[in-house]
């Protein structure tokens, strides 16, 4: 059991690694705009996704996502969301704001317990509660220092945080369900690189390009093997644990973003930054805390 939880959390490790670094994979591609890239990454994801389903003979199980017009629009609703979140990361990173991205994802465990709250009811430990606030003081000042509340963390973290709330209302796998969801934006993407390819000459997809090309087509694979490593790890490593290992993807992105791009980090971003952090902390030790006595709980009602 202890070899199985090893390997879940180097899966988890290992599909952290990739999304913390993946603006190293974007700012490569910076030349191109982003709603192009966009199209790309929605392609390739449904031809890498298809590939990887046909291997385990699990192609079939998309009809279970779209087998009904609920289903139907829960899916679409679900991707439309996702790729909101696509799409604004890949621009962050053409902008040079890669640490307010990293700041988004930051704020999405709380984001997500916040919605919680205010969808399903979830009540709310007085940790929790801490936490929650400490964020929104954190965005507070932020917006007060810079003038302008931070839009790119806010709809990184907002637009997350609803996936997970649609994506709970479907009873598939995650591989399954993302497949479906990059289908049903296929047909959208295919129009707008027609759309692209016929009005620009240099659109990014020449063959004249082969950096380019090779870039565009392995979106796929970078899209879908993290998800992939993240579901392995999920059926066998605690969810608590996961959370704490997810915190290594914005951790990434921000160094990243201040090391090797050399963003501005000012005064308000360092606070802002504590706070989360800080924020963080109290959630992690939170959550740690409640399956820590769940767990205990379950093991003193198996031996009485």
């Amino acid at each position: 059991m202890g070899s199985e939880a090893g390997k879940g959390i180097a899966a988890m490790v290992a599909a952290a690694t990739v999304w913390g670094l993946s603006p190293l994979y974007y700012k490569l591609l910076t030349h191109i705009p982003p709603i192009e890239v966009l199209a790309h990454r929605t392609v390739w994801s449904v031809v890498f996704f298809a590939l990887i389903l046909g291997v385990q003979g699990r192609l079939g199980q998309m009809r279970a996502a779209l087998n009904s017009w609920r289903k139907a629009a829960i899916v679409m609703a679900a991707a439309l969301m996702i790729s909101t979140n696509w799409f604004v990361f890949i621009t962050s990173v053409g902008l040079g704001r890669v640490t307010e991205a990293s700041l988004g994802y930051y704020l999405f465990p709380l984001v997500a317990v916040a919605l919680g709250r205010v969808v399903f009811g979830e009540r709310l430990g007085r940790a929790q509660r801490v936490a929650v606030a400490m964020a929104f003081l954190a965005v507070v000042l932020l917006t007060w220092g810079l003038g302008v509340p931070p839009w790119i963390a806010l709809i990184l973290s907002g637009s997350f945080g609803l996936y997970g709330v649609v994506k709970k209302r479907l009873d598939v796998g995650p591989v399954v369900s993302v497949t479906a969801e990059v289908a049903m934006l296929a047909p959208i993407a295919v129009v707008v690189l027609g759309w692209f390819h016929l009005a620009t000459p240099d659109a990014a997809f020449g063959w004249d390009a082969p950096l380019d090309v090779f870039l565009l087509m392995f979106s796929g694979v970078l899209t879908g093997a993290p998800l992939i490593l993240f579901s392995y790890a999920a059926r066998r490593v605690r969810l608590g644990t996961i959370g704490l290992v997810q915190y290594l993807n914005p951790t990434l992105q921000f160094l990243v973003a201040v090391v090797l791009f050399g963003e501005v980090f000012g005064q308000w971003h360092a606070i802002a930054f504590t706070l989360i952090w800080a924020a963080l902390a109290i959630y992690s030790w939170a959550t740690w805390s409640q399956d820590r006595a769940a767990r205990r709980a379950a093991v003193n009602a198996g031996t009485s």
